[in-house]
């Protein structure tokens, strides 16, 4: 019994080392392949709404993108050697693409506007941009769940703790909410025990959606937000391609598409 005990409390310190801390994930690691499936299901979504709202099969198609950045979201925040650097980059990509958002898909506010620009350019300006943060778009998701992923990598346990707490309290002003936020703690736990990954993001999508209507199977009826579980096959399932994105493809692809879309609804 005696030699039994260390070997257990070994194995049970490196499983929790692997869901705190994972350093070699066995998903789908390339995340290439991933970002561009992600960015075309995002970009057909987001044409569906504002230009062809009379095929909603794109809205559906457009529902693999967001388990597909939180994934990536995920194991970026393993991979990465610089995480502040890392995490700049997706705050500063928040902080630039907001007003884009806003124009491109229909998210003015009258706040945008409260200001006249001709009599006040720099604070209309102002006026303009802080208003466009009255419906948030993915990105502020992304950056507070890396933020949190970052902490519990360099083990600040209070900071994730309170990073947590603070996503609960605005999950309201959040797209996709907290259950996106736990999206993406999922994805990094278990990124290293692929198997426990699938059931485990399976079994809480499920639950979470659930809840919703419009859509019925096996009995049970489900929201839109249903067709985004064949987004975990691409996650999970180890494709094989050596496709690698250029840096600002990978990061400019997002607000280039929202400043195209604004473009054409504006002038349409």
């Amino acid at each position: 019994m005696q030699p039994a005990l260390p070997r257990l409390k070994t194995a049970l310190c490196r499983t929790a080392d692997s869901l705190v801390c994972p350093k070699n994930p066995q998903t789908n690691r390339n995340t290439g392949l991933i970002r561009l499936i992600a960015f075309a299901a995002m970009a057909v979504d987001h044409a569906g709404k504002m230009l062809f709202p009379q095929y909603p099969a794109l809205r559906l198609i457009g529902r693999l993108a967001f388990p597909l950045f939180a994934y990536l979201i995920a194991v970026g925040a393993v991979y990465t050697r610089d995480p502040l650097r890392y995490l700049s980059r997706v705050v500063a990509l928040a902080l630039i693409s907001q007003p884009l958002y806003a124009l491109a898909l229909d998210h003015e506010t009258a706040a945008m506007y409260a200001v006249p620009f001709l009599s006040h350019p720099l604070q209309a300006m102002c006026s303009f941009y802080m208003g466009s943060w009255q419906k948030p778009s993915i990105l502020l998701s992304l950056s507070l769940g890396l933020a949190l992923l970052l902490c519990l990598r360099s083990r600040r346990f209070a900071l994730a703790l309170g990073l947590y707490v603070l996503c609960e309290r605005f999950a309201g002003s959040l797209d996709y909410g907290i259950h996106g936020i736990r999206l993406m703690l999922l994805f990094y736990a278990l990124c290293e025990h692929p198997l426990c990954s699938l059931a485990a993001t399976l079994s809480y999508l499920l639950l979470v959606w659930a809840k919703g209507f419009g859509y019925s199977f096996f009995g049970f009826t489900f929201g839109m937000q249903v067709y985004a579980l064949p987004a975990l096959l691409f996650v999970h399932l180890p494709l094989r391609s050596r496709l690698k994105l250029p840096r600002v493809v990978a990061y400019g692809f997002y607000p280039a598409h929202l400043l195209v879309l604004a473009l054409i609804v504006k002038l349409a």
